[in-house]
């Protein structure tokens, strides 16, 4: 099998299950709309084209061969680059896969997610090993043989396993060095990310690291996907969202120590990226 001979979309599992696969073929420039976190844990293969992978803090040029890493709750977003056209599998693991497997498996399968590696760039060797694996996955989804949900969900841990390896036996090693002004919208994206309850302004943000305001709009949107405003609010709601569910401090103080600047705007924004109110986000998660 080869990637080519595969059908535009496969799918395998839902939201409500232990893992699931996703494959697309990308025909035409294409970038991420929606503001995307989610509890799964994820795995994201490059198959061919490139792609602009931002993570948590960091930004990445992924090519084909490249797996992504992306932990439980990490805000992250792929979008375009010169090239159009790609080719990508994404296997998603909720929490609950790793329940069944002892203390000793179970931390070595979320290796990839504790260490702070979130991108493999693959060797030829070891690229083969994985899209064989991968498309020996995809080919028990199309011909769904008897026992194909046994044979796949073994896949998906021998993939976490092969990636936990590779990871240990990589140790620190970095897989790509960040040009200087990445490491400046990371640097930025990290202050954003350790000061969301503050007053966030671009121009604020532009003088203290010494970049003009325009560049710093024009710059921060080119490398992360995000403006700089919408990304300010998506911080600051992920941050709402675990303080409604995990304490009881009014909305208003949630408000408050999310940053937002009336309760009102608060709802707005909240609403906006979470799809409810924040009273309802709250009724709805206890």
């Amino acid at each position: 099998m080869s990637v080519q001979s595969l059908p535009g979309m496969l799918r395998f599992g839902s939201d409500d299950d232990p893992f699931k696969v996703e494959f697309d073929r990308r025909i035409g420039y294409y970038s991420m709309s929606n503001n995307h976190y989610h509890v799964q844990h994820e795995l994201f293969y490059l198959f061919s084209g490139e792609r602009k992978y931002f993570v948590k803090d960091s930004i990445y040029h992924i090519q084909a061969g490249d797996l992504v890493i992306v932990n439980s709750n990490a805000l992250h977003k792929t979008s375009e680059l010169d090239k159009p056209n790609y080719e990508r599998i994404v296997v998603y693991y909720d929490p609950s896969f790793f329940d069944g497997f002892t203390a000793e498996e179970k931390q070595l399968l979320q290796t990839p997610f504790i260490h702070n590696h979130p991108l493999i760039r693959f060797n030829l060797q070891e690229r083969l090993h994985v899209e064989g694996l991968m498309f020996s996955l995809m080919n028990e989804i199309i011909e769904q043989p008897p026992g194909y949900t046994l044979h796949i969900r073994n896949m998906a841990v021998e993939l976490l396993l092969y990636t936990a390896r590779s990871i240990l036996r990589r140790g620190s090693q970095a897989a790509d060095e960040p040009s200087p002004v990445q490491d400046k919208i990371t640097d930025i994206v990290r202050h954003i990310n350790q000061r969301y309850g503050e007053t966030l302004q671009l121009e604020a943000i532009a003088r203290r690291f010494y970049i003009s305001k325009s560049h710093l709009s024009r710059v921060f949107k080119h490398i992360t996907g995000f403006g700089f405003a919408e990304y300010v609010n998506i911080t600051r709601v992920r941050e709402a969202e675990r303080l409604l569910r995990d304490t009881d401090l009014s909305v208003t103080a949630v408000s408050e120590a999310c940053g937002f600047e009336s309760l009102t705007h608060f709802g707005k924004v909240f609403k906006t990226i979470s799809g409810l109110p924040p009273r309802d986000y709250r009724k709805l998660q206890r």
